[in-house]
């Protein structure tokens, strides 16, 4: 950001907290990648995933341990979701908008911030259709996407 009363420009930028111990985790590389296909055999998400190796096993940052994200480290071990998990999170706030709306029919609150979410939503289909990661012919549908949020 800029300064409001000055030409220059400001610091604001994101950065990773300093911790006061710089020590490694005491896991091998090899354990964190089994912890990790262990729990993607189990069904968790990414985010389940990485929250337990923080809390359980005291790996603070995939990347900086094992040198990749914790996406690539699962697509490598052969567990890539078809749609990805922030499009998915999103679906599933949908979803249940949705179905409190039928219920609701007169929630004007929930109604507004349906809309949102589905400008999100589409927002997001355009950006990960234009990187190659969702395909062409992809598109958000409610009543589908009721379907798939069941089927997981």
């Amino acid at each position: 950001m800029a300064r409001m009363h000055s030409k220059k420009h400001g610091k604001s930028k994101s950065r990773k907290p300093v911790s006061d111990t710089a020590t490694a985790p005491e896991i091998s590389d090899k354990e964190i990648m089994n912890i990790i296909e262990g729990h993607a055999k189990k069904g968790m998400s990414q985010t389940l995933i990485g929250q337990k190796l923080k809390d359980e096993h005291e790996v603070k940052y995939i990347k900086h341990t094992m040198g990749k994200r914790l996406g690539a480290i699962l697509e490598e071990i052969g567990y890539k979701q078809q749609i990805p998990q922030d499009l998915m999170d999103l679906m599933k706030k949908a979803v249940n908008i949705n179905n409190h709306l039928s219920a609701n029919s007169h929630d004007i609150d929930n109604r507004i911030r349906m809309k949102k979410i589905e400008s999100k939503i589409w927002r997001l289909t355009k950006y990960y259709i234009g990187t190659g990661k969702l395909p062409s012919t992809w598109r958000y549908d409610p009543k589908q996407a009721e379907l798939l949020i069941k089927s997981t």
